[in-house]
């Protein structure tokens, strides 16, 4: 039978200038959805449980890929059965609010050998507190790269025309967004974070869900970021389920891009730092939005932001694969004191938990 399935690639949490920032608790208090909490120590198998779930999943699955690894997953959501299954430690720990009643907890430390653990206990404790040093300084840099960053988005702010963007949007939204009865619903997702690897897009994402892609070229954010909030906003109104992806670099406060899934829309920013290539896109330049000449004024001074902003996260990313590292020899303690066997009976009832099947992990 030919396989269905519709995966999507979203993180759910990252590195942002104020340490570690995630939404895990908001899917968690979706409507309807059943969530499943695994708690176990690094190497114990949670990604690759997992990825078993995801890969025995039908109709839409989400992955939730980890922003200080991206080959390991932090979770999957399967929309079609309601349910998800989230890594429920560090740095995203998630507590029951209403155990078993609601949150269905998924724990593997009791595969774990203790006095082998034991025995490894000073280069268990010195590879965490390496891990975490390292990603405290990652997060120092990224802090200064987004103060650049987010000067020259006020730069740009003091020449843009905020009134005609936002009437812009309205129009926009008036043409392409439909309206349905009933209270919009909205998830909060990241596209993109910054991690070991770069800045890494899951464009991807994008395909799968839209048929129309409208792409806002901004480099700084300054239009693009009224734009989205004002069809964020008209979008809910309307009664439409919208995925909002935000930025990484200011998480509480800008909107990057926006999918609507029921009517086959992506609205993206795109700049150097994450340009959107897409077959048949539409493309607005915000700097229509702008004041030509007041941009020039500020240009020396905004390319000095962005120049040092790039070696910023170039930084960023060079002290989280000092992390990974450090993770990955940390995690060879954990799997030579996991009783595997143990672990595949924990996927099994898992998988016939969460009404999927499920292959051993081996």
């Amino acid at each position: 039978m030919e396989n269905t399935t519709r995966y999507l690639d979203f993180f759910l949490g990252a590195l942002s200038p104020a340490g570690f920032h995630g939404y895990f608790a908001q899917l968690t208090d979706e409507p309807g959805l059943t969530p499943f909490l695994i708690k176990a120590g690094p190497g114990c198998g949670k990604s690759t449980l997992m990825k078993k779930l995801a890969a025995q999943g039908t109709g839409t699955v989400e992955r939730i890929h980890c922003s200080s690894d991206p080959d390991s997953l932090d979770g999957a959501v399967f929309w079609d059965q309601r349910t998800a299954i989230l890594d429920a430690t560090a740095p995203h720990t998630l507590e029951p609010a209403c155990p078993v009643a609601v949150e269905q907890i998924v724990s593997l430390y009791h595969t774990l050998d203790r006095t082998r653990m034991q025995a490894n206990a000073e280069p268990v404790r010195a590879l965490f507190g390496r891990c975490s040093c390292l990603q405290k300084r990652a997060a120092r840099y990224l802090a200064a790269a987004g103060a650049l960053l987010l000067e020259n988005r006020r730069l740009a702010a003091g020449v843009s025309d905020e009134g005609r963007a936002r009437r812009y949007a309205a129009r926009l939204a008036e043409r392409r967004l439909p309206r349905r009865e009933g209270p919009g619903r909205e998830s909060v997702r990241l596209l993109s974070a910054v991690t070991p690897d770069g800045v890494l897009v899951y464009r991807n994402t994008v395909e799968a869900l839209a048929d129309e892609v409208i792409v806002l070229r901004d480099e700084y954010g300054a239009v693009s970021r009224v734009i989205l909030d004002e069809l964020r906003r008209q979008a809910l109104e309307r009664g439409l389920f919208v995925i909002t992806c935000r930025c990484p670099m200011a998480p509480e406060d800008k909107i990057e891009h926006l999918l609507f899934p029921e009517v086959g829309l992506a609205v993206l920013t795109s700049n150097s730092w994450h340009p959107m290539t897409f077959h048949g896109q539409h493309n607005v330049r915000c700097s229509r939005f702008s004041d030509t000449e007041g941009l020039r004024a500020r240009r020396h001074r905004m390319r000095f932001n962005q120049k040092a902003a790039a070696e910023l996260l170039a930084q960023t990313s060079a002290l989280q694969q000092e992390a990974r590292a450090a993770h990955s020899e940390l995690e060879t303690y954990y799997k030579s004191a996991v009783d595997f066997a143990r672990v595949d009976a924990i996927l099994a009832e898992t998988a016939r938990a969460m009404g999927l099947a499920a292959n051993p992990i081996g």
